[in-house]
Protein backbone atom coordinates (compact mmCIF):
# COMPACT_ATOMS: atom_id res chain seq x y z
CA UNK A 1 0.00 0.00 0.00
CA UNK A 2 2.60 2.74 0.64
CA UNK A 3 3.98 1.52 -2.84
CA UNK A 4 1.05 2.47 -4.43
CA UNK A 5 0.81 5.95 -1.97
CA UNK A 6 4.07 6.83 -3.01
CA UNK A 7 3.32 6.45 -6.89
CA UNK A 8 0.31 8.28 -6.31
CA UNK A 9 1.91 10.96 -4.79
CA UNK A 10 5.15 11.02 -7.34
CA UNK A 11 1.73 11.16 -10.57
CA UNK A 12 0.02 13.90 -8.70
CA UNK A 13 3.09 16.07 -8.31
CA UNK A 14 4.68 15.44 -11.49
CA UNK A 15 1.06 15.54 -13.86
CA UNK A 16 -0.73 18.39 -12.46
CA UNK A 17 1.59 20.12 -9.87
CA UNK A 18 4.95 20.81 -11.89
CA UNK A 19 3.97 23.23 -14.26
CA UNK A 20 2.82 26.14 -13.26
CA UNK A 21 0.09 27.94 -13.75
CA UNK A 22 -0.12 27.23 -17.58
CA UNK A 23 -0.91 23.82 -16.46
CA UNK A 24 -4.20 24.67 -14.96
CA UNK A 25 -5.40 26.14 -18.36
CA UNK A 26 -6.13 22.92 -20.14
CA UNK A 27 -8.76 21.69 -16.68
CA UNK A 28 -10.10 25.20 -16.13
CA UNK A 29 -10.92 25.24 -20.17
CA UNK A 30 -12.81 21.48 -19.27
CA UNK A 31 -14.80 23.40 -16.65
CA UNK A 32 -16.16 26.06 -18.31
CA UNK A 33 -16.86 24.09 -21.30
CA UNK A 34 -18.47 21.58 -19.20
CA UNK A 35 -19.97 23.34 -16.65
CA UNK A 36 -20.90 26.63 -17.69
CA UNK A 37 -20.91 26.60 -22.09
CA UNK A 38 -23.21 24.04 -23.09
CA UNK A 39 -25.38 24.07 -19.97
CA UNK A 40 -26.31 27.65 -20.89
CA UNK A 41 -26.85 26.70 -24.31
CA UNK A 42 -28.52 23.26 -23.77
CA UNK A 43 -30.73 24.88 -20.54
CA UNK A 44 -33.72 22.28 -19.37
CA UNK A 45 -32.46 19.42 -21.61
CA UNK A 46 -28.87 19.58 -20.20
CA UNK A 47 -30.36 18.52 -16.51
CA UNK A 48 -33.27 16.30 -18.44
CA UNK A 49 -29.96 14.21 -19.24
CA UNK A 50 -31.19 14.05 -22.99
CA UNK A 51 -28.47 11.54 -25.08
CA UNK A 52 -26.11 14.75 -26.40
CA UNK A 53 -25.69 15.61 -22.92
CA UNK A 54 -25.04 11.72 -21.86
CA UNK A 55 -22.54 11.69 -25.11
CA UNK A 56 -20.79 14.67 -24.27
CA UNK A 57 -20.57 14.11 -20.81
CA UNK A 58 -18.79 10.97 -21.56
CA UNK A 59 -16.88 11.87 -24.57
CA UNK A 60 -15.17 14.58 -22.59
CA UNK A 61 -13.90 12.65 -19.92
CA UNK A 62 -12.32 10.36 -22.47
CA UNK A 63 -10.94 12.47 -24.02
CA UNK A 64 -9.08 14.51 -22.00
CA UNK A 65 -7.58 11.06 -19.69
CA UNK A 66 -5.55 10.93 -24.04
CA UNK A 67 -4.35 14.04 -23.35
CA UNK A 68 -2.55 13.18 -20.06
CA UNK A 69 -1.98 9.33 -20.59
CA UNK A 70 0.30 9.14 -23.12
CA UNK A 71 3.15 10.44 -20.68
CA UNK A 72 2.39 7.72 -18.82
CA UNK A 73 5.75 5.31 -19.96
CA UNK A 74 6.59 7.65 -23.15
CA UNK A 75 7.20 10.65 -21.10
CA UNK A 76 9.53 8.61 -18.53
CA UNK A 77 11.22 7.40 -21.44
CA UNK A 78 12.10 11.09 -23.15
CA UNK A 79 12.94 11.96 -19.49
CA UNK A 80 15.72 9.39 -19.09
CA UNK A 81 14.13 8.20 -15.61
CA UNK A 82 12.01 5.26 -16.90
CA UNK A 83 15.35 3.19 -16.01
CA UNK A 84 14.93 4.76 -12.12
CA UNK A 85 11.61 4.25 -11.72
CA UNK A 86 11.87 0.45 -12.75
CA UNK A 87 14.99 0.12 -10.29
CA UNK A 88 13.47 1.07 -7.71
CA UNK A 89 11.39 -1.36 -4.96
CA UNK A 90 8.62 -0.28 -6.20
CA UNK A 91 6.18 -2.93 -7.48
CA UNK A 92 4.74 -2.62 -11.07
CA UNK A 93 1.27 -2.91 -9.87
CA UNK A 94 1.69 -0.22 -7.60
CA UNK A 95 3.77 1.11 -10.46
CA UNK A 96 1.06 1.00 -13.33
CA UNK A 97 -1.96 1.67 -11.00
CA UNK A 98 -0.58 4.59 -9.23
CA UNK A 99 0.11 6.20 -12.80
CA UNK A 100 -3.67 4.99 -13.53
CA UNK A 101 -5.10 6.61 -10.78
CA UNK A 102 -4.35 10.19 -10.86
CA UNK A 103 -5.13 10.55 -14.38
CA UNK A 104 -8.46 9.35 -13.83
CA UNK A 105 -9.82 10.27 -10.34
CA UNK A 106 -8.07 14.06 -11.42
CA UNK A 107 -10.13 13.72 -14.88
CA UNK A 108 -13.54 12.35 -12.97
CA UNK A 109 -13.30 14.64 -10.25
CA UNK A 110 -13.24 17.46 -12.95
CA UNK A 111 -16.19 16.00 -14.95
CA UNK A 112 -18.11 15.62 -11.56
CA UNK A 113 -17.28 19.96 -10.56
CA UNK A 114 -18.55 20.48 -14.07
CA UNK A 115 -21.55 18.65 -13.72
CA UNK A 116 -22.52 20.17 -10.28
CA UNK A 117 -21.72 23.66 -11.83
CA UNK A 118 -23.53 23.35 -14.67
CA UNK A 119 -26.27 22.33 -12.91
CA UNK A 120 -26.42 26.04 -11.16
CA UNK A 121 -26.18 27.36 -14.90
CA UNK A 122 -28.53 25.45 -16.68
CA UNK A 123 -31.33 26.41 -13.88
CA UNK A 124 -30.55 30.15 -14.14
CA UNK A 125 -30.81 29.73 -18.26
CA UNK A 126 -34.20 28.83 -17.37
CA UNK A 127 -37.00 30.51 -17.48
CA UNK A 128 -39.10 28.57 -14.83
CA UNK A 129 -38.34 30.08 -11.69
CA UNK A 130 -37.84 27.23 -9.72
CA UNK A 131 -34.91 24.47 -9.66
CA UNK A 132 -34.45 20.91 -10.11
CA UNK A 133 -31.65 18.49 -9.93
CA UNK A 134 -30.53 16.03 -12.62
CA UNK A 135 -33.52 14.02 -13.30
CA UNK A 136 -34.10 11.20 -12.92
CA UNK A 137 -30.98 10.92 -9.86
CA UNK A 138 -30.53 7.24 -11.07
CA UNK A 139 -29.47 8.19 -14.04
CA UNK A 140 -27.36 10.93 -13.00
CA UNK A 141 -25.46 8.13 -10.84
CA UNK A 142 -25.71 6.32 -13.77
CA UNK A 143 -23.97 8.69 -15.84
CA UNK A 144 -21.00 9.21 -13.23
CA UNK A 145 -19.98 5.60 -13.00
CA UNK A 146 -20.69 5.70 -17.05
CA UNK A 147 -18.02 8.79 -17.41
CA UNK A 148 -15.60 6.95 -14.61
CA UNK A 149 -15.76 4.09 -16.73
CA UNK A 150 -14.78 5.95 -19.77
CA UNK A 151 -12.06 7.64 -18.01
CA UNK A 152 -10.75 3.89 -17.19
CA UNK A 153 -10.69 2.57 -20.65
CA UNK A 154 -8.79 5.95 -21.79
CA UNK A 155 -6.37 5.03 -19.32
CA UNK A 156 -5.72 1.48 -20.22
CA UNK A 157 -6.00 2.12 -23.84
CA UNK A 158 -3.31 5.09 -23.67
CA UNK A 159 -0.82 3.21 -21.24
CA UNK A 160 -0.95 0.47 -23.66
CA UNK A 161 0.41 2.95 -26.23
CA UNK A 162 2.06 4.82 -24.09
CA UNK A 163 4.07 1.82 -23.65
CA UNK A 164 5.35 0.97 -27.04
CA UNK A 165 5.76 4.72 -28.30
CA UNK A 166 9.26 6.12 -28.24
CA UNK A 167 7.84 9.52 -27.46
CA UNK A 168 4.80 11.51 -25.71
CA UNK A 169 4.15 12.86 -29.59
CA UNK A 170 3.41 9.30 -31.09
CA UNK A 171 1.94 8.06 -27.94
CA UNK A 172 -0.50 11.47 -28.30
CA UNK A 173 -0.74 10.86 -32.84
CA UNK A 174 -1.20 6.90 -31.73
CA UNK A 175 -4.30 7.83 -29.52
CA UNK A 176 -5.89 10.09 -31.83
CA UNK A 177 -6.42 7.45 -34.57
CA UNK A 178 -7.41 5.01 -32.36
CA UNK A 179 -9.68 7.28 -30.94
CA UNK A 180 -10.91 7.99 -34.34
CA UNK A 181 -11.40 4.59 -34.88
CA UNK A 182 -13.11 3.21 -32.06
CA UNK A 183 -15.84 6.05 -33.17
CA UNK A 184 -16.27 4.76 -36.20
CA UNK A 185 -16.60 0.92 -34.89
CA UNK A 186 -18.50 2.26 -31.84
CA UNK A 187 -21.28 3.55 -34.69
CA UNK A 188 -21.31 0.18 -36.94
CA UNK A 189 -21.69 -1.69 -33.75
CA UNK A 190 -24.39 0.02 -33.04
CA UNK A 191 -25.94 0.20 -36.60
CA UNK A 192 -25.30 -3.97 -36.20
CA UNK A 193 -27.51 -4.19 -33.00
CA UNK A 194 -31.24 -4.75 -34.12
CA UNK A 195 -33.48 -1.33 -34.25
CA UNK A 196 -36.25 -3.54 -31.97
CA UNK A 197 -33.73 -4.50 -29.41
CA UNK A 198 -32.68 -0.77 -28.44
CA UNK A 199 -36.11 0.58 -29.09
CA UNK A 200 -37.47 -1.54 -26.24
CA UNK A 201 -35.05 -0.53 -24.06
CA UNK A 202 -36.03 2.22 -21.43
CA UNK A 203 -33.33 5.42 -20.56
CA UNK A 204 -32.57 3.40 -17.68
CA UNK A 205 -32.25 -0.20 -19.01
CA UNK A 206 -30.02 1.42 -21.80
CA UNK A 207 -27.43 3.13 -19.31
CA UNK A 208 -27.62 -0.51 -17.75
CA UNK A 209 -26.44 -1.69 -21.04
CA UNK A 210 -23.61 0.33 -22.01
CA UNK A 211 -22.51 0.64 -18.47
CA UNK A 212 -22.60 -3.40 -18.59
CA UNK A 213 -20.48 -2.97 -21.76
CA UNK A 214 -18.37 -0.43 -21.05
CA UNK A 215 -17.25 -2.49 -18.01
CA UNK A 216 -16.47 -6.12 -19.93
CA UNK A 217 -14.13 -3.74 -22.88
CA UNK A 218 -12.36 -2.15 -19.30
CA UNK A 219 -12.06 -5.58 -18.08
CA UNK A 220 -10.49 -6.90 -20.80
CA UNK A 221 -8.10 -3.90 -21.31
CA UNK A 222 -6.72 -3.93 -17.69
CA UNK A 223 -6.18 -7.68 -17.93
CA UNK A 224 -4.69 -7.06 -21.02
CA UNK A 225 -2.67 -4.11 -19.48
CA UNK A 226 -1.96 -5.85 -16.40
CA UNK A 227 -0.07 -8.89 -18.63
CA UNK A 228 2.06 -6.22 -21.02
CA UNK A 229 2.86 -4.37 -18.28
CA UNK A 230 6.24 -6.13 -17.09
CA UNK A 231 9.35 -4.66 -15.68
CA UNK A 232 11.53 -6.93 -17.52
CA UNK A 233 9.75 -6.04 -20.90
CA UNK A 234 10.15 -2.39 -20.09
CA UNK A 235 13.35 -2.75 -19.31
CA UNK A 236 14.41 -4.30 -22.82
CA UNK A 237 12.96 -1.78 -24.73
Amino acid sequence: MSDYATMVWKEAKDSIFSGGRGEFIRPLLIIVILGMILPWQFGQSWIALTPPVVLITCYIPFFLVTSYIGDAVAGERERHTLETLLASRISDRAILWGKMTVTIVFVWGLTLIGLLLGLVVANLSSAGGHWEFYHPPAIFLELLTLSLLASLFSASGGVLISLRAATVRQAQQTMAVGTLVLMIALVLGLKAIPAGVLAGLDAFQFFLFCVGGLAILDLILVAILSASFRRARLVRS
